[in-house]
């Protein structure tokens, strides 16, 4: 497949006006001429790789700053916005789409915001409705907080530095280090500087409690052993690094107090998570074990989800990790976390497509199931999806299970192990985001017509799916 046109007119606009720089005088300087730029601007025309380095080279900034990850996400959820917009028969060209967010981009994260409010309200109503059916007094709202959360991880592409070095710094500073379990020198640090006292004692289902009066902070001792770690080191990470934390939810301005309380317990689990695994030591070691995730998991002490998870931010400009997808599924279907550094999106409005290993991994318990997956547009995965269980500790307390998936472009298949014994150019699964806004004319698998396509139903003939799409 060929490469992808990088469209770079916003940053380079940016970075020619921050400067002062005229027109004229800013192409001299590049050693191109003045349309040509102009072109490059109003993002009519992608800029060469040799270009490329001279802005770069011309302004002072890493070509990582030029990456088109961020078009490209962009493009995706406007494509999707628009077709849960759309009405039937009047479909919106992906060229007109690529067009407003290359050219329009503050316009289309507006018309994102302002689907993504009513996608709130229109659930909120259907909630309330079905409370109301039901005689039952649910707070349909208390919803809302975790999506707005969710959707502030997701603009930063679940990457926060100034948390990120912070906790890497302190992670040193303890003497944390590969291989060797965590736990005491996180107990010793707690108690010799913040005089906090640690009691592994059961507490109903509980997995932590902190009282401040006594300074003790009880871990439940019937949770895994990774759990309770990870519960330990998120109990020092937001402490220490509070002031950090606080910054970082004071910027995201979010709209209710209930999205900063949830936003909190995020950033805090993030700082656990680079605690545990270090930024420059996780991704090297990483690369090294070729992004083996048992094998990770027992050289950092920490659960496959911890692993899985901390790859997926490996975003550090100038020092990257592979780019890879990360999703966290109940076995309802229900996406409960979700990442991608790669071109493949998930759905954000629906379920996910029924042709993906991670259903699969449902019925396989303990397994890992590799599947090579295509994409409409022709872009082929590695997916990897893996089904773990959260142990309640009580026989009748029923366990927490979920499903793994994760995985990289084909071009990047090498760099992990699960590519060994997979023949990357042969049949591949031919998977979408979801039904709703899926192109495939042909898939025997849909669950129901797209919501930006008309379609008609033969009345003479009956085939897996009873409608056709024009």
């Amino acid at each position: 497949m060929p490469a992808a046109k990088l469209f770079v007119g916003p940053q380079v606009r940016h970075l020619r006006q921050e400067q002062g720089l005229k027109l004229q005088a800013c192409a001299a300087r590049l050693g191109i001429s003045v349309s040509y730029l102009s072109q490059i601007e109003a993002n009519q025309r992608p800029v060469t790789s040799r270009v490329l380095v001279s802005i770069a080279e011309a302004f002072g900034v890493p070509p990582e700053v030029f990456e088109a990850r961020e078009d490209e996400r962009l493009i995706a959820d406007l494509k999707e916005a628009v077709a849960e917009s759309a009405h039937p028969g009047a479909p919106v060209a992906l060229s007109e789409i690529r067009r407003v967010a290359l050219q329009a981009p503050g316009f289309a994260r507006r018309f994102l915001d302002l689907h993504r409010a009513n996608q709130r309200l229109a659930e909120r109503l259907n909630l309330t409705e079905e409370a109301v059916a039901l005689d039952e007094a649910t707070a349909a709202s208390s919803l809302l907080p975790y999506e707005e959360v969710r959707e502030f991880f997701h603009d930063i592409d679940n990457y926060v530095d100034a948390l990120d070095r912070a906790s890497e710094a302190l992670s040193d500073a303890i003497g944390l280090e590969n291989g060797e379990p965590p736990d005491a020198k996180i107990i010793g640090w707690l108690k010799a500087r913040q005089g906090v006292s640690v009691v592994r004692a059961a507490d109903g289902e509980l997995m932590r409690r902190y009282d401040p009066e006594t300074r003790t902070l009880w871990v439940n001792p019937r949770q895994p052993a990774e759990t309770q770690t990870f519960q330990l080191a998120y109990h020092l990470a937001a402490a220490e690094l509070s002031e950090v934390i606080e910054a970082e939810l004071a910027q995201a301005r979010f709209r209710t107090p209930e999205a900063v309380d949830v936003c909190r317990v995020g950033l805090g689990n993030y700082a656990a998570g680079a605690l545990l695994m270090p930024y420059r030591r996780f991704q090297a070691t990483a690369q090294a074990l070729r992004h083996d995730i048992e094998a990770l998991s027992l050289t950092f002490h920490t659960s496959l989800e911890q692993v899985c998870h901390r790859l997926s931010n490996l975003q550090r400009p100038g020092l990257r990790g592979a780019p890879i997808f990360f999703v966290r599924m109940d076995y309802a279907g229900n996406i409960t976390k979700r990442h991608s550094a790669t071109r493949l999106r998930f759905a954000r409005f629906g379920g996910a497509c029924p042709l993906w290993n991670v259903h699969q991994a449902v019925g396989a318990p303990d397994r890992f199931l590799v599947q090579v997956a295509e994409m409409p547009d022709g872009a082929r995965y590695l997916s990897v999806a893996r089904s773990v269980a959260k142990p309640s500790g009580r026989y009748l307390e029923p366990d927490r299970h979920f499903v793994l998936g994760f995985g990289c472009e084909i071009g990047h298949a090498h760099q992990f192990v699960y590519s060994e014994g997979i023949d990357l150019s042969g049949p591949a699964a031919r998977i979408g985001v979801s039904c709703r806004i899926c192109e495939r004319n042909d898939c025997p698998q849909r669950a129901f017509p797209p919501v930006d396509r008309p379609l008609r139903v033969p009345p003479h003939e009956r085939r897996a799916v009873p409608f056709r799409l024009d």
